[in-house]
């Protein structure tokens, strides 16, 4: 315990004042959420503010956000691609309605409730198939095989996913500004122990992409990797024995056209 509790990283309300003061100081916009975050960023992509909910908690589909990125910010030597969901296209693959699909989330387990000890993924689709809602799965199950949490409050769970407390969307206005470069520098620097160059590098990045006249698609920020289903291995395996093939059919062409009829 004592190990792992060494590791753990405690967020206070100084962290989270230090990083709003950077974010204005870069010109980033950024929205204080009253409840979950997650909640705040799905009333934003609802209300077409935002493109998507960039995390890699899957709450953020049941809060009903419309698109869903994860592994946004890994690192390239990681490898991994960054995945796209649309919830539309997930409640068509399950034929669930929002409600159905909700009722899932909590039986699957949720932030705001235990689970039914015995039901694991596969039941829990099972079940909302059969019966589409908790209340008439409580009616149907075998109590002496699943156990339900005593004083189950599913419902409450329920009302946060439907109803969640956040700012109202159509309020807000996300606002991009110019970086302010030598707030950054004293900001950053001395105490905080930034390298400046580096500080004043990334400045000029942001003031860069900011004065961009066109706007890049989202995907051309990030590498393309293989697709499902090929390794990064196989992949190099087939690059080379298409360069070779390319190169054998070169050697041909140059040889046949040099040739001279006899």
């Amino acid at each position: 315990m004592d190990k792992f509790n060494r590791r753990l990283v405690r967020v206070t309300k100084e962290h989270a004042n230090e990083a709003k003061d950077l974010l204005k100081l870069m010109g980033v916009p950024y929205v204080e959420a009253p409840c979950e975050a997650e909640a705040q960023c799905a009333a934003l992509v609802k209300a077409g503010k935002v493109y998507a909910t960039a995390t890699e908690d899957m709450d953020a589909l049941t809060f009903g956000s419309t698109v869903l990125l994860r592994h946004l910010t890994f690192s390239e030597a990681r490898k991994m691609p960054v995945k796209e969901f649309h919830y539309s296209k997930i409640l068509e693959g399950f034929g669930l309605t929002s409600k159905e699909f909700i009722d899932l989330c909590i039986l699957l387990g949720c932030d705001y409730c235990d689970s039914i000890k015995g039901i694991g993924p596969k039941r829990a689709i099972e079940l909302i198939d059969s019966y589409r809602d908790i209340e008439t799965i409580l009616e149907n199950i075998d109590r002496q095989k699943y156990t339900i949490p005593e004083g189950w409050n599913y419902q409450v769970a329920r009302e946060l996913f439907v109803n969640p407390e956040v700012a109202d969307a159509a309020e807000i206005e996300l606002k991009w500004t110019e970086p302010d470069e030598e707030g950054l520098v004293k900001y950053l620097c001395g105490d905080r122990q930034f390298n400046e160059d580096r500080v004043r590098s990334g400045a000029k990045k942001i003031l860069k992409s900011k004065q961009s006249q066109t706007q890049g698609r989202l995907d051309s920020f990030f590498k393309v990797l293989p697709s499902a289903g090929t390794t990064p291995k196989r992949k190099a395996v087939d690059d080379k024995k298409n360069a070779q093939q390319k190169k054998a059919k070169g050697a041909a062409g140059g040889a046949k056209g040099g040739r001279r009829p006899r």
